[in-house]
């Protein structure tokens, strides 16, 4: 980085950087681990067997408490062979207009669980979504990291099946 062109560049996108850091405007990788250590604690403290409301609720709450936009049951608008769909279609969270939670509260998830957050994702154009489920015994196998063609892993804590995915990928490129 001798240019000096270069190193205006960086100092311009490191302020910009510290600036929407300030206003609360993180990346979507900070938002899911925040949104994780918060879940995290509260499996511990609650533990499971309470409704999907009940969680839904704290959750809310604690992620406002840390500075977090958070939006429940958003509803999710999209249009079809020009039909307008509004209904139908609720998201638990939406935190910071970038980061879609799915709650659930049930022994085991189920592979529609997975979609449905990876129907959310396609239809709003967002990169990650986190589907959490508080019914799970522990936290580890109840919290899944739901991606629709995220590109920035270098700064992801939560790196999930991340090789499995590139190797998925490559496959289906390949055929």
């Amino acid at each position: 980085m001798s240019d000096p062109d270069d190193r205006m560049t960086h100092r311009n996108n490191q302020a910009r950087s510290h600036e929407e850091r300030e206003i609360g405007e993180r990346n979507v990788e900070e938002l899911s681990a925040i949104v994780v250590n918060t879940a995290y604690h509260l499996h511990v403290d609650l533990g499971p067997g309470l409704l999907e409301s009940v969680y839904e609720s704290v959750m809310a709450k604690l992620l406002r408490e840390q500075g977090l936009k958070v939006e429940r049951q958003k509803s999710v608008v999209f249009e079809y062979h020009d039909m307008i769909f509004d209904e139908g279609l609720r998201i638990d969270l939406l935190v910071n207009d970038r980061l879609v939670v799915e709650l659930k509260s049930v022994e085991a998830f189920a592979p529609v669980h997975a979609k449905q957050v990876l129907t959310y994702l396609r239809l709003l154009h967002l990169p990650i979504g986190l589907l959490i489920n508080f019914g799970s015994a522990s936290f580890k196998e109840g919290c899944k990291r739901i991606v629709n063609n995220h590109q920035d892993f270098a700064s992801s804590r939560l790196r999930v099946n991340q090789v499995e995915n590139r190797a998925r990928s490559r496959e289906e490129h390949e055929a």
